[in-house]
């Protein structure tokens, strides 16, 4: 490691002195690591001249591989001494309102528990943040991610249902194709004046939008799953959401054939070379906790 180092240094100063000097070293090492890498391989890396050092051929195709590999060894080491110290410090998260206090709340919870010297900062919200500029350690973000230089980890998939109370099934039936419930009162979910509902689903294997119509219409996730277990109408949601209700019998899954595809989890965290303890932690246990989940 000490000799790629040096052979790295030498190639990108252009110089031994100037490696040295970057190095914080002596010219006579750096020119006893440099000698010791080409004998251990056998090959001229570095052709030297009394005022500059060029990579040979070989050089260059070695700096090329060597190169990231030893960028990849350098943060391997620094997350392994991160994780040696305790975490403490101000941890700050953003996640979307429903799932931070579903899912990430528990996980703080947890996490305090385990590192006492560590305080949380959570931002619940269903707007995009921004990480860096707001100076967020990790944000959680349900979607598919736009290319950026954020660190992303992907964290699960959600899917996302169709449901209704037993009640109203009995009356009215159990819609067995997306097309049938045109014939169902569906309970749509306001986002703006004269706003209408769209459904996803996936049908011979092909994505469908289906428009979705219903007397009752609301801005309130809980009261959409009220309004279900009532028997007004067919609710439409992420399962994690519905799964108590689901499990005690209140409401019952349909069109479980046609489900969109799934909506993956992501944590997203600013673009350094390591994230802090805490904050690579904290992500350990949460990625931990909602593999457990049935999301």
């Amino acid at each position: 490691m000490e000799e790629i180092e040096v052979f790295l240094a030498v190639v990108e100063a252009g110089s031994q002195t100037a490696a040295a000097r970057r190095l914080g070293r002596s010219l006579q090492s750096v020119n006893r690591a440099l000698a010791a890498l080409e004998r251990g391989i056998g090959v001229e890396l570095v052709r030297r001249t009394t005022r500059q050092s060029l990579a040979t051929e070989a050089g260059l195709a070695f700096y090329r591989r060597v190169k990231p590999a030893f960028a990849e060894i350098s943060e391997a080491r620094l997350e392994a001494a991160n994780r040696r110290v305790e975490p403490s410090g101000l941890l700050r998260l953003a996640a979307p309102v429903l799932f931070g206090s579903t899912h990430v709340v528990p996980a703080i919870a947890d996490f305090m528990a385990r590192f006492p010297r560590i305080e949380t900062d959570l931002n619940v919200t269903d707007r995009p943040v921004d990480v860096v500029g707001d100076g967020f350690d990790l944000a959680v973000r349900i979607r598919e991610l736009p290319d950026s230089s954020l660190k992303a980890r992907r964290l699960g998939e959600l899917r996302t249902v169709v449901y209704g109370a037993p009640a109203y099934f009995a009356r009215h039936g159990r819609p067995r194709h997306p097309d049938d419930l045109a014939d169902h009162q569906c309970i749509l979910r306001k986002t703006g004046p004269g706003d209408t509902e769209v459904w996803r689903f996936q049908i011979g294997g092909k994505a469908k939008l289906l428009q979705v119509y219903g007397r009752f219409r609301t801005d309130n996730t809980n009261a959409a799953q009220a309004a279900a277990c009532h028997g007004v109408g067919i609710g439409y949601a992420p399962f994690w959401q519905i799964r108590d209700r689901v499990d005690q019998g209140a409401l019952e899954i349909v069109l479980a054939d046609f489900e969109a595809p799934r909506m993956p989890v992501y944590a997203v965290v600013p673009p350094s070379s390591a994230p802090p303890a805490k904050t690579r932690l904290f992500l350990d246990l949460l990625a931990e906790r909602l593999k457990r989940e049935r999301l």
